[in-house]
């Protein structure tokens, strides 16, 4: 069986004056979730859709394929932030994005939706292993400008996807070839806009998961801080991939910034036990 060595650092960054980004780190799944800036209750959306789908994986793993729990597990995040609504209208249009990799013994799969990224480190070798949901990345994909034109473009921040209350997902979810000595990162967006990828990649293959966490994390406020940066990296190796006992960072550490959490918690464990 393979699993996940994880670390997880997070940080409001010098400029914000919160810390919109939510984190969860275990042996069994990654995840980190970053609320949409200019979004009402950025935090509350990321912090509740992390604890969500933890609790939803935590409930349901032994009883789906891993495909089908995360697919299940997003949509159920979706509608929760729904009910977030309904309790407090102020918080309409409350959004996160959401990159999560989930362990099951067999394999691994990868859940998109937003800016956030994934990333994988193999070797030397520095591969990203999502793509962004923005609008300049459909840009480029079009050839209407290419991937040095990102950096200065001014719709770059504009996101086309994200866990949204009140819609459909669109979400990506596809299974990941790992094997053991692959080291894995997931990432917001205030590393990977700030922190050129050879950087990343350099800082990422050194030391511990928990050493390239935060050193990930320090070069992020070393290029400004000009953001909330979350960074959750885990080494796959051999053992138990249980999802219990994870490391919370970043607003998910906070528990005002949950909706209802015991409530949450008792319907994602009720709803993760009649499905698959």
């Amino acid at each position: 069986m393979l699993r996940f060595r994880p670390a997880a650092t997070s940080d409001r960054g010098l400029v914000r004056d919160n810390n919109e980004d939510s984190g969860y780190a275990s042996a069994g799944l990654l995840l980190v979730a970053d609320g949409v800036g200019g979004s009402a209750a950025g935090e509350v959306a990321s912090a509740s859709v992390a604890h969500v789908i933890a609790s939803f994986v935590l409930g349901s793993r032994e009883r789906q394929d891993p495909v089908a729990l995360l697919s299940d597990a997003v949509a159920f995040a979706f509608a929760h932030l729904g009910d977030g609504v309904r309790r407090d209208p102020a918080r309409a249009g409350m959004a996160t994005t959401l990159t999560a990799l989930l362990a099951d013994g067999d394999g691994f799969t990868l859940a998109h939706v937003g800016d956030s990224r994934g990333y994988l480190l193999r070797g030397p070798d520095l591969r990203q292993l999502t793509r962004d949901d923005t609008l300049v990345q459909e840009l480029v994909d079009e050839g209407r400008i290419t991937r040095q034109d990102i950096a200065t473009h001014p719709y770059r921040s504009v996101v086309v996807r994200s866990v949204t209350a009140g819609t459909t997902p669109e979400v990506t979810i596809a299974r990941v070839a790992l094997q053991p000595g692959d080291r894995v990162l997931l990432c917001s967006d205030g590393l990977s806009d700030f922190v050129p990828e050879e950087v990343i990649g350099d800082l990422l293959d050194v030391g511990t998961p928990t050493t390239a966490a935060q050193r990930l994390v320090d070069a992020a406020l070393a290029a400004g801080g000009r953001d909330n940066v979350t960074c959750i990296v885990g080494d796959v190796d051999e053992g138990n991939p249980h999802v219990r006992n994870g490391h919370l960072v970043g607003a998910h550490r906070n528990p005002v910034n949950l909706i209802d959490p015991a409530a949450a918690l008792a319907q994602s464990l009720a709803r993760a036990a009649t499905v698959g």
